[in-house]
């Protein structure tokens, strides 16, 4: 795929968009199939670059992995604990998710340090504390870390922070640990519902996900299953924000309005009005919108990756917003590179203050991360002129055929 897409501005969108199902929950779910010993089928598994490495680094641990269109069946029936020191371990942070899997499966694991966006600070100290809880010792080494246990014995597990991946991680370390692990202060996002869903499917017995209190009762073998990814809510969510600043009438399908409630009452205070239905977002009007302030919380508060593509639409919104980071305090590189293209923003440690009623022009930016090339689609779009983003392999990351579902809609982009 092109490192650069380059977007004429000025273009009105009309018509219906498909949402692909979730990067977050898929990038998750991918790495838990090690804990099967029997064939597991996927639907609706989003075609994006992280499932690409994802699907590499299972081959090798030598799982067979058939793709056929957005279904993939998977065999792990002759898996083999190997070290995972590929480069491709560097590029995505979800990588992680190995170490919980792997170590619930082979009580050992030994892989490079997984990589991802660079959004400031986002240590794994969590994790690794979940692991020792369970009777494991870490060991770090040169950018290896190993992670090893005779044998792993449930435990009350306490998270100072909500992290989403931990408690997936613990989770997928638990399955097969003797006796009740307990994870309080767990994550409540809707992806870790979607793996719990997937493991109890498999013989797992979880109990509690999406609540602050998680139960894992150990068991001795997972089987295989069959199982359907959820939508998306962050790419549900930029397309329903780009549809409140260039949309006219624009449907968008396959959405759970359940997950998106924080944005789309933030939309609602902006003046957007939509028609949400059970399984869609219509945005009718944004004609006149006004701003507001957000600040970033675990789910069900408004999600940090939604922040960056909201930006874009507070440069149109008439009067100042600011946004408090709370999750990831750098994540506002994104902002540097609408400022170039005619937007007025201040950006803090921590937050940012958009001074909106700005109209915006075409400019050459950088996609610096996945969420921040979101934002620079929107704004490309917003904007007078053409807009061209480089390192645009960053979007493709999370975006299932970006490009063919914004020409669909009458973007004009290449």
């Amino acid at each position: 795929m092109s490192e650069t897409i380059k977007i004429k501005g000025g273009n009105i969108l009309r018509g219906e968009v498909d949402i692909s199902s979730s990067k977050n929950a898929a990038v998750a779910i991918l790495p838990s199939v090690v804990l099967a010993s029997e064939i597991v089928k996927l639907y609706d598994v989003p075609n994006i670059k992280d499932i690409q490495v994802l699907i590499k680094l299972l081959g090798l641990l030598h799982i067979k992995v058939q793709v056929d269109g957005d279904a993939l069946t998977i065999d792990p029936t002759n898996i083999e604990e190997v070290v995972l020191d590929d480069p491709d371990v560097n590029k995505l942070r979800a990588s992680y998710y190995f170490m919980g899997a792997m170590l619930g499966r082979f009580k050992h694991v030994k892989m490079l340090y997984p990589g991802g966006c660079n959004l400031g600070p986002r240590p794994i100290d969590l994790h690794l504390k979940g692991f020792e809880s369970l009777g494991a010792t870490v060991r770090q080494e040169e950018g290896l870390i190993e992670i090893s246990a005779e044998k792993l014995i449930g435990d009350d597990i306490y998270l100072d922070i909500a992290s989403v991946g931990a408690t997936i991680n613990i989770m997928l370390a638990a399955v097969f640990a003797e006796g009740r692990t307990t994870i309080k202060n767990a994550a409540k996002e809707p992806e870790i519902i979607d793996l719990s869903s997937m493991l109890n499917k498999m013989g797992a017995v979880i109990r509690g996900a999406g609540t602050s209190e998680i139960t894992i009762d150990g068991v001795k073998r997972l089987k295989g299953c069959i199982h359907d990814i959820i939508p998306d809510r962050i790419e549900a969510g930029t397309y329903i924000i780009m549809a409140a600043a260039v949309g006219d009438h624009m449907r968008v399908n396959n959405v759970i309005p359940q997950h998106l409630g924080s944005l789309l009452a933030k939309l609602e205070e902006m003046g957007v009005k939509m028609d949400v239905g059970i399984d869609y977002v219509t945005v009718l009007d944004s004609s006149h919108m006004k701003s507001v302030d957000i600040e970033t919380l675990p789910f069900p508060g408004f999600a940090t990756d939604l922040q960056q593509p909201l930006t874009a639409l507070l440069c149109k919104a008439e009067g100042d917003s600011k946004v408090t980071e709370t999750i990831y305090e750098e994540r506002f590189k994104h902002c540097y590179e609408l400022n170039k293209m005619g937007a007025d923003i201040e950006v803090e440690t921590g937050r940012s203050l958009i001074h909106g009623g700005k109209s915006l022009h075409g400019a050459s930016v950088r996609a610096t991360d996945l969420r921040c090339g979101a934002a620079l689609i929107i704004a490309g779009l917003m904007a007078e002129g053409e807009t061209e983003i480089f390192d645009a392999y960053h979007i493709y990351r999370g975006y299932d055929s970006v490009i063919e579902k914004l020409r669909k809609l009458g973007a004009e982009v290449e």
